[in-house]
């Protein structure tokens, strides 16, 4: 699918795809193609899975 646009959970990288669940835009690194989710729904889906905040880097300088 074709989208454009910021990924709604990194806010800096273009989005490539449409979570499946809840309709966000989400770029590569936050978009699990198997799962046709962003990682926030497929954590929900997969309580194993670590959640977003906790895998992804934080840059305190990004502001």
């Amino acid at each position: 699918m074709s989208v454009s646009g910021l990924c709604q959970i990194c806010e800096s990288r273009p989005a490539q795809e449409r979570c499946g669940n809840c309709g966000t835009l989400a770029c590569d690194v936050h978009y699990e193609d198997g799962k046709e989710l962003c990682v926030e729904c497929a954590a929900q889906a997969d309580p194993t899975q670590p959640s977003p905040s906790e895998s992804e880097d934080v840059d305190i300088n990004r502001l």
